[in-house]
């Protein structure tokens, strides 16, 4: 994991809610469609700890994807992920319903991306953050970028970040390595 300058670490120990996009983010972007039309998704399991690890301590997680996909909705259920939103290509406007419904400012929320269609969702959040495999003109405007790329483990590296600057990452290592 890349080092976060001083500026993103007290940016991020101010976010309430950790909002993703999913494909490019949660996946590796690759959309798998079966001779039925069926959707298959891969989705990294230190990702879906990361997510919970944010949960468990008090950080609410979201999605808002341009896509619909039950992939997805059974991932997010299968994690307790309670703010999904899909099929919305226009997500400034997904992100303002997002952030009403979860009592959230703008400031306190982070939005993580990798396509052109994620920038407007940069703009009106505390802290806009990159995957390592984002476009160039995404990696631009991002505070800051993964080392990892989407779907191989960029999620866990936000929700690390998002945690040590809380100071609540050593904690869940150390409830791990006491077996809790």
């Amino acid at each position: 994991m890349n080092q976060p300058e001083q500026e993103v670490l007290h940016k991020a120990a101010g976010i309430r809610l950790a909002i993703f996009d999913v494909d490019g983010v949660l996946t590796g972007g690759e959309i798998f469609i079966g001779p039925y039309g069926e959707e298959f998704k891969r989705f990294h399991a230190h990702d879906g700890l990361g997510m919970t690890l944010l949960q468990r301590s008090g950080i609410e997680v979201g999605i808002i994807s341009s896509r619909q996909s039950d992939a997805v909705s059974r991932r997010m259920e299968s994690l307790g992920v309670a703010h999904v939103i899909q099929g919305r290509h226009d997500k400034l406007q997904a992100l303002r319903e997002l952030l009403e419904s979860a009592g959230v400012a703008p400031e306190e929320a982070a939005f993580v991306g990798d396509d052109l269609i994620d920038l407007p969702a940069f703009g009106h959040v505390g802290l806009a953050i990159a995957v390592a495999n984002a476009v160039p003109a995404v990696r631009e405007h991002a505070d800051w970028t993964t080392v990892n790329r989407g779907g191989e483990g960029a999620v866990r590296e936000v929700c690390e970040l998002l945690l040590r600057s809380k100071g609540l990452l050593e904690d869940h290592i150390n409830r791990y390595l006491r077996g809790e």
